[in-house]
């Protein structure tokens, strides 16, 4: 068991990948992201169920929109369609991506996850910056 403060569409990630560290992620997080979770999970095939966490501005949102909440929440009702697209770049490291690394004071690397739930295309890029340029801009 690991218990981790922050982090949650990392965490799903690593439950859905095959032969991972992670079998099951139990916790409760926000609805941003709780979609972003569902959109790379549907993206590598992985499967979200949830339960709507009652707060009083959702409790009353949903009323005003007259919802209902239901017991649970799977991945299809949190991004709807068979065509969603997920990125991630990484700030800091993290189990999932590697931070961005400055080469001194002209470069940088960073590593992104990109994935698109239609195809099952997973690719993960590794770019430069030339940080000159970017000041030119």
């Amino acid at each position: 068991m690991r218990l981790i403060s922050d982090g949650d569409v990392s965490a799903a990630l690593l439950a859905c990948g095959e032969g991972g560290p992670v079998d099951l992620l139990w916790g409760i997080g926000g609805d941003t992201r709780g979609v972003l979770s569902a959109a790379a999970i549907k993206c590598i095939g992985g499967q979200l169920l949830g339960r709507l966490w009652r707060v009083t501005i959702a409790s009353a949102r949903r009323r005003s929109m007259r919802l209902r909440p239901r017991p649970d929440t799977r991945t299809e009702d949190l991004v709807a369609g068979d065509d969603c697209f997920f990125s991630a770049t990484g700030v800091t490291d993290g189990d999932v991506l590697q931070g961005v690394r400055y080469q001194g004071a002209t470069g940088a690397t960073t590593e992104s996850l990109v994935m698109r739930s239609r195809s099952g295309t997973v690719r993960r890029i590794h770019a430069r910056h030339d940080r000159e340029k970017l000041r030119s801009y």
